[in-house]
Formats: C-alpha cells, sequence, structure tokens
C-alpha cells in the first residue's frame, strides 16, 4: 500500500490520532490552525462578495415564488426553520450521560424547499447565477428587472442550448438537477454507487438525465467533468472547486442570525454559539462556516462531522495535505449509508478556506447515526436522513473534550446547533426502514 508522501507509520508517530482512524474509531480533533478572524490571511472571498451572493437570491425570490409552489409562503425565500429540542436533548443526556447546560437546536435544513436538504442553498445558487449570466449577456434581462421572465418561453428557448453537469453522492445532484431542468437546461447528474435509486428516480421524473456510476464520488465528479468540459456550451458545478456553491452556502449565516435573535439567543464573547455540520466534500459546512464568522467572529465554533469510513477532510487538515490525498490513500473503503458523506477526497477550494475557521471535527459511526435518526423521531417527531443526524452528536463529542477548558468557556453559557441537512424528500418507506433500524439498535 502507498500513502501520500511519507509512510504511514511516520504518520501516527507525528499524530497517535491516525492510529484510530484507521482502526475505523470515532475521534474528536481540535485544529492546530484556527485563527482568529481578525488574524486571517488573506481569503478568496470577502463579506461583500456574500452580500452580493444574498442580492442575487433576493432578485430571483419573484422567479423562485412562480415555479415552486413550496417557497410562495416565504415569497420566493429558500429558507428553514431554527427549532429547539429540548426533548432531544433529554434524550441524549440519558443515552450517552453528557450534557452539561445550554440550550440545543436543531437547523432544519431538512425542511428547505426544492431539494430538501441544504444542498439547496449551493446548488441551486450556482445555477443561478449561471442562468443570470447567460440572461445578461444574451440581453433578455437587467438587474434591474423582473426576474419572474425567467419562468417564460424565451428564457427556456435559450437555456436549452445549454447543458448542465454535476457529479454527486445524491443531494447536491437533486439540487442541480431539480433547479436546472425548471430552467430549461439539459442537464446530466453523475451519480455515484452509493447514491439511493429514490434519489436516482426522482431526478429523471423532474427531466434530468442520471449516469450510474459503480464506483465512488471521485469517479463520478472526475467523468462528469470531463465530460461537461468537452461541451462548448456546457457548465461544470464542481463540488471539489467552486467558489458559487460556497457562497451560496454562507447566506444561511445572514439567515440565522435574524432567527437566533428572533429566539432572544444572545452570541457573544460569554455566549459563544457552537455549531455542527455534516461534511462531505466540506462545500457546505465551510460555506456555512466562513459566513457563520463573517456574522459573529469569534464568538462562533464551528465542528465538522465525517462517517468514520470516510474522513476526507479530516484527513486532508490533518496532513496539511488537503485536496491531495483521499481516505483511500489511507487504506479506507469510503463505504458509508451517510451516502450524503461519502465522499473520498475533500473540496480544494473549501478546504483551503476551513483550515482556518474549523474549530475542529469529529467522526461518528453509521449505527450512532441511526439511533440518532430514531430518538429524534421520537421525541420531536422531526425525521431526517442518516447523514443529517450526524451533528446532533456535537455536544457530547466537544463537552467530553478539553476544547471549552483550553477555551475558557462556561459548558452552561454554550448554545448548541445542529445543521439537520437533509430528509424532506426520502419516500415513507425508506424512511420507514432507517427509523426501524435504529430503534432496533437503541
Amino acid at each position: 500500500m502507498v500513502f501520500p508522501d511519507i509512510e504511514l507509520d511516520k504518520w501516527i508517530e507525528t499524530n497517535p490520532i491516525f492510529h484510530d482512524i484507521i482502526n475505523l474509531k470515532s475521534v474528536l480533533w481540535t485544529n492546530p490552525n484556527l485563527r482568529r478572524v481578525k488574524g486571517l490571511p488573506k481569503q478568496p472571498i470577502d463579506k461583500n462578495d456574500m452580500a452580493m451572493a444574498e442580492q442575487l437570491w433576493e432578485r430571483f425570490s419573484p422567479y423562485l415564488a412562480k415555479v415552486f409552489d413550496e417557497t410562495k409562503a416565504a415569497n420566493g425565500i429558500i429558507e428553514s426553520p431554527l427549532r429547539k429540542v429540548d426533548s432531544m436533548k433529554k434524550r441524549i443526556e440519558s443515552e450517552y450521560s453528557t450534557f452539561s447546560g445550554g440550550d440545543l437546536f436543531l437547523k432544519c435544513d431538512n425542511e428547505l424547499p426544492i431539494a430538501g436538504s441544504i444542498k439547496a442553498r449551493g446548488g441551486v445558487y450556482e445555477v443561478l447565477h449561471h442562468a443570470e449570466q447567460l440572461a445578461l449577456e444574451s440581453g433578455l434581462i437587467t438587474k434591474e428587472g423582473n426576474y419572474e421572465q425567467f419562468a417564460s418561453d424565451k428564457f427556456k428557448k435559450l437555456f436549452n442550448q445549454y447543458s448542465i453537469g454535476v457529479g454527486s453522492t445524491g443531494n447536491l445532484g437533486l439540487s442541480i438537477g431539480i433547479i436546472s431542468a425548471e430552467l430549461g437546461f439539459n442537464v446530466f447528474v453523475y451519480m455515484s454507487a452509493d447514491a439511493k435509486k429514490w434519489k436516482k428516480d426522482l431526478l429523471r421524473s423532474k427531466g434530468a438525465h442520471v449516469l450510474e456510476f459503480a464506483g465512488d464520488f471521485s469517479e463520478a465528479i472526475s467523468t462528469g467533468r470531463e465530460k461537461t468540459i468537452a461541451d462548448p456550451k456546457g457548465y461544470f458545478v464542481d463540488d471539489e472547486d467552486s467558489k458559487h456553491l460556497f457562497l451560496g452556502y454562507s447566506v444561511a449565516a445572514l439567515r440565522l442570525n435574524k432567527q437566533l435573535k428572533a429566539q432572544n439567543v444572545l452570541v457573544d464573547a460569554e455566549h459563544p454559539l457552537f455549531v455542527y455540520l455534516p461534511c462531505g466534500v466540506g462545500g457546505s459546512p465551510g460555506g456555512v462556516t466562513f459566513g457563520l464568522k463573517q456574522v459573529f467572529g469569534d464568538h462562533v465554533h464551528c465542528f465538522f462531522v465525517e462517517p468514520t469510513h470516510s474522513p476526507s477532510v479530516l484527513l486532508g487538515l490533518l496532513t496539511s495535505l488537503k485536496e491531495k490525498v483521499s481516505v483511500q490513500d489511507f487504506g479506507l473503503d469510503n463505504k458509508t449509508e451517510a451516502d450524503g458523506l461519502a465522499v473520498g477526497r475533500p473540496s480544494k477550494f473549501a478546504t483551503s478556506i476551513s483550515d482556518y475557521l474549523a474549530s475542529g471535527i469529529y467522526t461518528v459511526e453509521d449505527n450512532e447515526l441511526y439511533k440518532l435518526l430514531a430518538m429524534l423521531a421520537d421525541s420531536e417527531n422531526i425525521y431526517l436522513e442518516p447523514s443529517a443526524t450526524a451533528g446532533l452528536l456535537g455536544p457530547e463529542k466537544v463537552l467530553n473534550s478539553t476544547y471549552l477548558t483550553q477555551k475558557e468557556l462556561c459548558p452552561g453559557n454554550v448554545t448548541h446547533l445542529a445543521w439537520a441537512t437533509g430528509g424532506a424528500l426520502v419516500p415513507k418507506e425508506e424512511m420507514k426502514h432507517f427509523y426501524e433500524k435504529g430503534k432496533s439498535l437503541l
């Protein structure tokens, strides 16, 4: 077996955590490269880019309200509720015997309109950004115009000349496929072996072309990239290296700030916010973290969560090799029931930013995801897909570490927020299977 740059025993000698990672044990890693916001090196994006991204969302809100019924009540704004989950907090305390004060909230991106997952932020945003650029260049619209026009035949005729491609384990493909097909693009979704059948079926029903691969995410995305770029009118949404996906996710922080204020949640030096984000290639947790740091500065602490079989971002940051290393380089199989997190190699764009912003990463076993799924359903009547429950273990992992002591923080003053990333579109029979498996494990 060949490992990157140096032999595995040298990595273990440098940091014993590698031994636990390759033996599929759950770990918590705190990031030694974490910087204070004022001490950050220059980043490829800034707060102004976030503001411009929010303005694009606002321009497209009339269009979204017109073509997606589920967005009408919010006037075309794609946003999810923030729920305080006291009953789930008690279940976690009972099951894991750890929770020293502080409230627990769930950011319910499982309820996001259009795609039913956090990918409705990044994926929909990038396609809208591309559509706007084409429409502006063609003279069909100005930024001051009424964007309801994007639903008209003349716009669909324009977009039908172009193709969009994306490689996906599931949820990103759903968001890209649904919005691209609705706009009129020819959309091709390259799906990895771990993508669920129902997601492929749903995409096809929306008019997307789904191409299936026997391999993992890396094979799907590399093939998709190659084939899309070969088309002169093709546009590839690159989950491994996308500024626009990242910005789409970042706007969530501006919305969350308003939601926390509405629930009288104070975030400051004495009352920190701890956020736990399920992580695949790293784009969505990285984008949200970037946004949160712009809004809350050093008062927010963000932890990513990965499956024990697919800790791609953890290995990328631990080794400092980022996208140049894969989980397979360390003998891991990248096989997990958390399909949205089944990624072997991290994002180049996102990981270079998260290297300075993420407080740490913890890994979780698949069975724990199912148990959390059943516990949440029983305690709060909220149903998530397995990967989306990963953040709920955050308080247990972090409160059992030395992180708060090192930061001189009081556990009772912390507000904990688990980011629920998907679930609304999961078929009832599939969700029933998830729930029953979780109950059997409790």
